[in-house]
């Protein structure tokens, strides 16, 4: 393919909402990282905080203190650098701050200034302002900036505990105004296109060397040998407004013969009965969080992969980066139907209920675990450093990115 020049920003302060630290990495790190490593200097915000906490919740007040100390420190020392050119500030805010005018104003002032002093130590021009939630335009106004790109990868309104109509409302401000808008799912683009034309699908990508590692030859971790085969595996948060957990025991008690393995834990305030039930089937094995940088070794020993998904709101404007994660590493996919499947380039069967369920798993089974050919056919171009760079290459398009001198240009094989 042609050789052609991409203009790269100098730099780029990326709105998240997730810390940087998650042990689960989401697009926020993963698009952070791609930039960085096309040579844009990146202040990686850390979550503002949509939600409030629960007033029982030993987690979420924990979260809270451990976000006041980062805050605190982040007040003293400035952002951090935490990767080759990411700098990550933790932002010192009052949570859910947003659903008060004196705490709003409050917030605003402490980001601004803190975004302020960061932007001056690194010498950040024009930055282009990338952001996953609308809660960050008082902080950015007045600014000398450059593109404004709304990367909306779920459906945050429908999460437990969101102020829906507060975010909704800012959301509609932030696209009204943002040069840009990328969605990750059919039925996001479908919204944010109700407020900014120029939106584009985009679906969550994987990064595919990582999880290609479950392809090479390597051993089994021993916690996962012992377990017998054919393993159905999911990895990743256990959230109860996510996944049909009443679908997994059914089909579980259906399929005895069948090991059913998760990797992962609870959210931040859950403690759900039916992941409680559901771990007390013989056949069922909760062997809790793995690192990223071993999941390959346990996905090199599973036989397909679960995307037990209930169906309501969230999950309507889910891409699960799970998918392409599965492919990667060679692992078929038997998800429920949702709407991300129209997306899909293969590898993957759905049913509805525990028996349709059921036969997917066994369709999956059947065929077996995918060669390294046919991964990389099914995962394509969908990586993340792909996926960065067609982002930008499409805000060039527009004529989103403004003029800066200390940008340069970048030989990409488009």
């Amino acid at each position: 393919m042609a050789e052609r020049e991409v203009l790269v920003p100098q730099s780029c302060i990326l709105f998240a909402t997730a810390d940087w630290d998650e042990p689960y990495w989401t697009n926020k790190q993963h698009c952070a990282k791609s930039l960085a490593e096309l040579g844009t200097r990146v202040l990686y915000v850390e979550s503002v905080g949509l939600r409030s906490p629960k007033a029982g919740s030993a987690k979420d007040w924990g979260r809270l203190w451990q976000r006041l100390r980062k805050g605190l420190s982040s007040l003293i020392s400035g952002a951090v650098e935490r990767a080759p050119g990411i700098f990550v500030l933790s932002p010192l805010l009052v949570p859910a701050g947003h659903r008060h005018p004196v705490t709003r104003a409050l917030n605003r002032w402490l980001l601004k200034a803190a975004i302020a002093r960061t932007a001056g130590q690194r010498h950040f021009r024009k930055p282009l302002i990338w952001t996953y939630h609308p809660f960050m335009l008082d902080a950015i106004e007045g600014m000398d900036t450059g593109s404004l790109l709304y990367h909306c990868v779920d459906d945050l309104a429908a999460v437990p505990g969101v102020d829906a109509e507060a975010f909704r409302a800012a959301e509609r401000i932030l696209l009204q105004r943002a040069d840009v808008a990328f969605a990750t799912a059919p039925s996001l683009a479908e919204h944010c296109r109700q407020h900014n034309a120029n939106t584009h699908f985009l679906p969550n990508v994987v990064d595919a060397e990582h999880f290609g590692r479950a392809l090479e030859p390597g051993p089994i971790p021993e916690d996962l040998a012992c377990i017998p085969e054919p393993r159905l595996c999911y990895h990743g948060v256990l959230s109860d407004f996510k996944i049909d957990f009443q679908l997994l025991i059914d089909a579980a008690r259906m399929k005895p013969e069948w090991s059913w393995v998760f990797i992962g834990e609870e959210r931040e305030g859950q403690k759900s009965p039916l992941v409680a039930e559901l771990a007390r089937l013989p056949n069922v094995h909760f062997l809790g969080y793995r690192p990223y940088a071993v999941l390959p070794d346990y996905l090199r020993g599973m036989q397909v992969g679960l995307l037990p998904s209930l169906i309501n709101d969230y999950t309507r404007g889910m891409f699960p980066m799970k998918y392409y994660e599965y492919l990667a590493a060679g692992v078929p996919v038997a998800a429920t139907p949702l709407d991300f499947q129209r997306a899909c380039p293969g590898g993957i069967a759905s049913g509805a209920g525990p028996d349709d369920f059921v036969r997917a798993l066994g369709d999956q089974l059947s065929g077996g675990r995918f060669s390294k050919e046919d991964a990389s056919e099914l995962i394509g171009d969908n990586t993340w450093g792909s996926r960065c760079l067609s982002m930008l290459v499409e805000v060039m398009g527009q004529g989103c990115l403004k003029a800066s001198n200390e940008r340069f240009h970048v030989g990409l094989k488009l």
